[in-house]
């Protein structure tokens, strides 16, 4: 399975780097008004590397100290050295570096979700328009309703994705903010220069401000979470139609299977459905995300470290969960078989009962709807418990024969002449995934690049590349302490 991207962004060390640029933004924004000398602004940027760090050592106290900040903070201290060290972190409260951190981190793996967005809507838009004209059954209440084609099923996809790809869009004004107001978000530490420390900060960070920056205010990652459990019941509902059409009673679609995967250690025909209960999985966990996520509003005064704690692990294994439901969801679309001939033959199961309603709408004309669905329904129950065809009773009935011949009546209750805008919905949504991938695409192309002063901190001597992303400061190696001891009090 292809890596979505976005679990190691999460990493510790990826995490620590975050803070470190947040302290760095923080001193040289300070430096700028005066609040701190300028050259401790420039040390404190200029060291803010987590190569630089003692890794083992921050674990170590970590533990011992039971704080999410202050060992890093020491450690920082000890690195930008004994002129400079003692003005890091000058004013700040641990959780203006932890959350407009956090925050840096979401800001990727967001892009990272809206890429993974794009590539699915493009697979959605070729099987739209590929099975535009394709008829199989429409179901409701997992009974025959009337009929469709498979590319208006998935125009029905496309509709919910491209809304929460919308949902998306919207709140990142609302998240991607410093929150950069001191102990409680008066900005008493900062003095008179406080407005303008949080506004410099947010500039050299590429983020927003927040009105009142108040460490109870989360709703911005809150939301994000509760987008991220909607984009998960589309996926889920998905997982759900894919699922059931590869049971060997439907045989209409199934998801692509490599070669060697074995579906059972005793039967070895089976072909299990294993992306679409992935999906199906992993939507019900992201779901269940949406309950944490509100419950960590409930601050009470002017924070509650617990609701902080509760939200930021709610959050990373949202965002986590949400790129792995995308990247599943992407393999099945680029690799989807349909069999065409099987929901042909599904569709003539009930040998033109699904037919009822166009039926009965002609009829309607002619004799009034209520009095026509009377007739058809009557007609239909017989068939349906009987042993006659539809045809032959609507044949045999009067009131029925009165205004169509056997001919008219099978032109009638043929599925494929019932179809509506199916096709013509089908290609509207289709060039509308590609819209929507065209706009994703292009917001990425031009997104703000990472603040200079970061990708001059991150950049070694090597001549690496900006552009990747690896170099740029926001994607770490591999940590190399074990995580459950730098995590410890995360």
């Amino acid at each position: 399975m292809p890596d979505a991207g976005i679990a190691h962004l999460f990493s510790v060390e990826n995490r620590f780097q975050a803070r470190l640029d947040v302290e760095a933004a923080l001193a040289l924004a300070e430096a700028e008004v005066g609040l701190i000398p300028e050259p401790a602004g420039e040390a404190i940027a200029q060291a803010a590397q987590i190569e630089k760090l003692d890794l083992d050592r921050v674990a170590a106290e970590t533990v011992s100290a039971s704080h999410p900040l202050m060992p890093l903070i020491e450690e920082f201290a000890r690195v930008v050295g004994r002129e400079h060290g003692g003005w890091v972190h000058w004013g700040a409260t641990t959780q203006n570096i932890t959350q407009t951190a956090d925050v840096l981190v979401l800001r990727d793996a967001h892009r990272a979700v809206k890429d993974l967005l794009a590539k699915v809507l493009r697979g959605m838009s070729k099987q739209a328009d590929a099975s535009a004209a394709v008829p199989m059954a429409g179901r409701t209440h997992s009974q025959h309703a009337v009929p469709i084609t498979f590319g208006f099923k998935v125009a029905v996809w496309i509709d919910e994705l491209t809304a929460h790809t919308d949902r998306l869009e919207r709140l990142e004004d609302r998240l991607f903010r410093v929150l950069m107001g001191g102990a409680v978000g008066t900005f008493a530490s900062f003095g008179p220069a406080g407005r303008e420390v949080e506004r410099r900060v947010a500039n050299h960070l590429g983020l927003g401000t927040m009105p009142v920056p108040s460490r109870a205010i989360n709703d911005g990652i809150v939301e994000l979470v509760l987008v991220l459990g909607q984009v998960a019941g589309t996926a889920g509902k998905i997982g759900k139609d894919i699922y059931s059409m590869m049971q060997p009673e439907f045989g209409e679609a199934f998801e692509p299977i490599p070669d060697g995967t074995v579906g059972s250690s005793t039967m070895p025909h089976k072909r299990n459905p294993q992306l679409a209960l992935d999906l199906l999985s992993m939507s019900a966990q992201l779901r269940a995300l949406a309950a944490p996520a509100l419950e960590a509003m409930q601050h009470d005064h002017e924070a509650n470290g617990g609701m902080t704690d509760l939200l930021e692990e709610t959050v990373k294994r949202a965002t986590v969960l949400g790129g792995d439901i995308l990247t599943r969801l992407d393999v099945i679309l680029d690799g989807l078989e349909l069999d065409e001939q099987r929901m042909r033959s599904n569709l003539a199961l009930s040998e033109g009962l699904i037919g009822s309603e166009s039926l009965m709408m002609e009829l309607g004309e002619r004799i009034g709807r209520q009095k026509a669905h009377e007739v058809v329904y009557e007609v239909a129950q017989e068939s349906a418990v009987g042993d006659e065809r539809f045809l032959d009773l609507l044949v045999r009935n009067t009131t029925v024969s009165a205004y169509f011949d056997r001919d008219e009546i099978r032109r009638l209750i043929d599925p494929s002449a019932y179809l509506g805008e199916s096709i013509t919905i089908a290609h509207e949504m289709a060039q509308h995934a590609r819209a929507v991938a065209d706009r994703l695409e292009f917001s990425a192309r031009t997104a703000k690049p990472v603040p200079l002063f970061l990708r001059e901190a991150a950049r070694k001597d090597d001549g690496a590349d900006d552009a990747d992303p690896a170099t740029t400061g926001r994607v770490a190696p591999a940590a190399r302490t074990a995580d459950d001891l730098l995590l410890a009090g995360l």
